[in-house]
């Protein structure tokens, strides 16, 4: 499967076609090659309502929900969430982290996620087709409150943006962010992962640095002992399966500059173990080593971070997808671009006077990648008269 067929570009039309209306409960439709143990369904409160001269206790009661016809078993997952366990029947994936672990199982694509920081940024990549996105802490941090990546940005500037991107288009491609170190120890770290499940964030990764962290493409890192990152990630997963979401864990570490290699690939085999979905291992220093981490970890998927002019060579897309990478993102895609435009642009307006945008980016065309069509519908269908004539 392709991973443009995953995306859905008319939900209206689908939901029209289809003749099976499929209810989503909190129970998880597993196929049942995957033998679970299965927990008791849930129980309903029943009230029977009593006369004026009697009260009664409400007793609960027992109450099956059928699964839909097919091969599926209604069952509760004790075990780490694994991308072999993501319902392969379901007809238009309803969440940012389903379709993202659609992607993992059902295609053999790279998927390639531009970094963006802002509604601006995620606009564009949504306009040019890309299947996911990627929040960068980095630019998060830069263009939110202007600092650098230090660990000064935390828990509550890094969730608002992350909402915020997540949200734009609820049939768009599923948004990856940053967690960094999770703001704080396993308490935090459940927090951090239910806030970003509640807020529509598809997948991050949590890092093994110590709190007051710094961008993974500088030198003077520290990290944490084993055992505590893995304390961290015992969280996180924990916290996933207690909302039974289909959030993308991601295991990341940055022990290579301090530890070296086989530490590296030694927490990401324990965080495997803990439930992790996917590894990421920060600042590879060839592309042999890239390629050589992608073996040592098979056949679990790997992410690969692309930061040009950081740490790490640059490897291409091609290259990433010859190595066997299952994702991809570009944490400066967007940010270090914009800064360059930005910084000419008014060196021009203040050595020229003028700023010089080109002719074909009206406020119109701007207003037109940030939803203006849509929200002309909107109050159009809704008997409004805002948008009678040209704007």
């Amino acid at each position: 499967m392709a991973l443009s067929a995953i995306m859905t570009h008319d939900p209206i039309s689908n939901v029209e076609n289809d003749s099976t209306i499929v209810f989503q409960t909190t129970v998880d439709l597993v196929s049942s090659k995957f033998h679970e143990k299965a927990k008791p369904t849930p129980l309903v409160t029943t009230i029977e309502v009593p006369g004026d001269d009697e009260t009664k206790a409400p007793e609960p009661e027992h109450v099956a929900i059928a699964p839909p016809a097919g091969d599926f078993t209604a069952v509760w997952v004790d075990k780490p969430l694994q991308l072999s366990h993501v319902v392969s029947s379901v007809l238009e994936p309803t969440s940012g982290a389903k379709k993202l672990r659609k992607m993992l199982l059902e295609t053999s694509e790279l998927i390639v996620c531009p970094g963006v920081y802002d509604g601006l940024s995620a606009r564009t990549a949504m306009e040019l087709g890309f299947n996911a996105m990627y929040m960068t802490g980095a630019g998060t941090t830069a263009s939110r409150i202007g600092q650098p990546d230090l660990a000064i940005a935390q828990l509550h500037e890094m969730r608002e943006n992350a909402e915020m991107i997540a949200n734009l288009d609820p049939f768009g491609p599923p948004l990856i962010a940053d967690m960094d170190t999770g703001y704080g120890g396993p308490i935090m770290v459940a927090r951090t992962v239910e806030q970003f499940i509640r807020a529509g964030v598809a997948g991050a990764h949590l890092e093994d640095q110590v709190l007051t962290k710094r961008c993974g493409h500088l030198s003077g890192k520290k990290v944490v002992p084993r055992e505590e990152y893995i304390s961290r990630i015992r969280a996180a997963h924990a916290a996933r399966l207690r909302l039974q979401s289909d959030f993308v864990l991601i295991a990341r570490t940055d022990a290579l500059q301090t530890l070296g290699y086989e530490e590296c690939i030694a927490r990401l085999k324990a965080a495997r173990q803990e439930g992790a979905d996917v590894g990421l291992l920060e600042g590879f220093t060839s592309k042999d080593q890239a390629a050589q981490a992608v073996k040592d970890l098979a056949p679990w998927p790997l992410l690969l971070n692309s930061v040009e002019n950081g740490k790490s060579p640059v490897i291409t897309v091609d290259e990433a997808r010859n190595m066997g990478f299952r994702i991809m993102i570009f944490s400066f895609a967007t940010l270090a671009p914009a800064y360059v435009a930005i910084r000419e642009t008014l060196s021009r307006l203040k050595n020229e006077g003028v700023v010089g945008t080109p002719s074909h980016i009206t406020p119109v065309k701007l207003f037109e990648v940030c939803g203006l069509e849509h929200s002309m519908a909107v109050d159009k269908n809704a008997g409004g008269t805002s948008f009678v004539g040209e704007l």
